[in-house]
């Protein structure tokens, strides 16, 4: 039998996890953990904000999760294990939820860490401002303070405690409120120059270059952490970062920063391990929002017919190196609690989808077109300017005309969530082990204008708002699975935004690097006990 391309390279992936792993648990096990160094990090863009209670992103966490802390994070189990929360507690009827929180634990500027923190983060930051918080703490109603080291959740509807702690590790970062309280939230210089509780103390941050965190020496683990700095290099050039990686100035690439050629390149060098070891709770998608206030876009056979004119196999084994499959819509095939084993909903069909469109209304005009679109790539990654001049030359095969807008990403986050100055827009969306968590929020209606990443694009269904609230609300497993594969097929059919692919994440990282990729969310989390070997 021969393979495809797609099982050739996931199989070539496999066996460089199966070989790295034992030699990097032989090199832990033979080394103590060495003092000092600096660790060099590339990241292919800047999003101007180091804030991660008010923007969900991994292009934050990358950074700013080793300086904030959140209440809980994934440990090596793959479950929400203790930070600034030691313990918590849900009530039988799932509206109240107690943290007990740590002692001892000081902010960067030495101000004692309270439950006011928590409550102020909550209810002003996360409730009010996070893209992805503002829906998952809907029905918030108070976090009540009894005492310095207790914080009291009170929810006006059920909330699972199973979905709390899966979407705290992302959406529970904890600011500290004296710094922020009674300043305009969105223009403070903590924004950017982070204060936390962190292992890592923030030092400068210079635009377009670097930012750089050194040490905490009254960080709360006691020994820890064993770096003396960490330098995030911006390096738009992803051959340059390609390059240097390989000369030693850089140790890590993550959440697929290099070129794709080079990632599959770089497997079969004994000096990285490449892999997608540690970032197993960030599967991604590549997504089509549709603008509905556009009165084309507004008519479902339309989204339909773009959906069906996109031939995403051929995408994913031409240009994504087999890295990945089409999707069934919102929530993957690996997250097996919620997964409704639907099929792919819109397969390549040109036939169809010049049918659709000409049952709209639409049909050729002069020189074959029937209407052209504006659309913004959001440039998460290498692939994303790659599919934007795909469906540009797959519209054009449907008479479609396509126009693409190139802005940079902070440009693109403006014109798409906040201007809405846009008739398509590509980019990504990461699952990240709940619907709840960062996935529904794409098609509820209510996120404040402006938040990345949420349903911003003039639709909005009452079958749908409903479905996400009560799946978010339901307690029993069982129902609220069932709620799930509503949802997935109520907007796969109104298809309001396309999942188009759903793809694994790559890191690369130099073997220099020790006790590293050991947690789901590695890349985001604090690396406290992360070290270098010496030189």
């Amino acid at each position: 039998m021969t393979m495809t391309r797609r099982e050739a390279l996931l199989s070539g992936a496999g066996m460089v996890l199966a070989a790295t792993l034992p030699q990097g648990a032989a090199l832990a096990q033979a080394a103590p953990p060495h003092r000092g160094g600096v660790m060099t990090v590339h990241l292919g863009s800047e999003q101007r904000i180091l804030n991660p209670a008010l923007r969900a992103s991994t292009g934050v966490y990358v950074i700013t999760s080793k300086i904030i802390e959140p209440l809980v994070d994934l440990g090596t189990s793959g479950r929400p294990e203790p930070v600034l929360a030691t313990s918590w507690a849900a009530s039988e009827d799932g509206k109240t939820v107690t943290f007990k929180l740590r002692e001892g634990v000081k902010w960067h500027d030495g101000k004692p860490f309270t439950s006011a923190d928590v409550q102020y983060s909550a209810m002003e930051q996360w409730k009010v401002h996070l893209n992805y918080g503002t829906t998952l703490q809907l029905y918030l109603d108070a976090v009540e303070t009894p005492d310095a080291h207790t914080a009291v959740f009170r929810y006006s509807r059920p909330m699972p405690l199973s979905l709390l702690l899966r979407a705290l590790c992302d959406l529970g970062y904890i600011v500290p409120r004296h710094v922020f309280q009674g300043t305009n939230v969105l223009e403070n210089p903590a924004n950017t120059a982070p204060i936390g509780t962190g292992p890592y103390k923030f030092v400068e941050y210079q635009r377009g270059q670097y930012v750089i965190a050194e040490r905490n020496p009254d960080y709360w683990r006691e020994g820890f952490p064993y770096l003396d700095r960490i330098v995030w290099r911006f390096i738009t050039d992803r051959s340059a970062a390609t390059a240097a990686l390989e000369t030693g100035q850089v140790q890590l690439s993550a959440y697929n920063g290099l070129p794709l050629a080079d990632i599959d390149r770089l497997k079969t060098d004994e000096r990285f391990e490449v892999s997608t070891r540690g970032v197993e709770a960030n599967v991604f998608n590549n997504t089509l929002e549709f603008n509905t206030r556009r009165k084309e876009l507004s008519d479902v056979r339309v989204r339909r017919a773009i959906a069906h004119a996109v031939d995403v196999n051929f995408f994913v084994e031409n240009f994504l190196y087999g890295l990945g499959k089409p999707a069934t819509g919102p929530i993957p095939s690996v997250s097996t609690e919620f997964f409704p084993n639907n099929p792919v909903p819109y397969a390549f069909d040109k036939a169809a989808s010049e049918k659709l469109l000409d049952e709209a209304g639409y049909k050729r005009g002069a020189g074959g077109i029937r209407f052209t679109l504006r659309l913004v790539p959001i440039q998460n990654g290498e692939d994303v300017p790659l599919l934007a001049t795909f469906i540009q030359q797959s519209l054009a095969a449907v008479g479609i005309r396509v126009e693409i807008v190139q802005l940079d990403i902070a440009g693109a986050l403006t014109n798409v969530y906040r201007d809405w100055n846009f008739d398509l827009a590509t980019g990504w969306h990461q699952y990240r082990g709940d619907p709840a968590v960062s996935t529904t929020v794409w098609y509820r209606s209510g996120s404040p204008k402006g938040s990345p990443w949420t349903n911003q694009y003039g639709w909005q269904s009452d079958t749908v708002d409903k479905l996400i609230d009560d799946a978010a609300t339901e307690i029993d497993p069982v129902k609220r699975k069932a709620l799930y594969a509503d949802f997935v097929k109520a907007v796969n059919d109104e298809l309001p935004v396309w999942m188009l692919t759903e793809r694994p994440f790559y890191a690369v990282t130099s073997k220099k690097v020790q006790n590293h990729h050991i947690s789901p969310r590695w890349d985001s989390g604090d690396w406290h006990d992360t070290w270098l070997l010496p030189s």
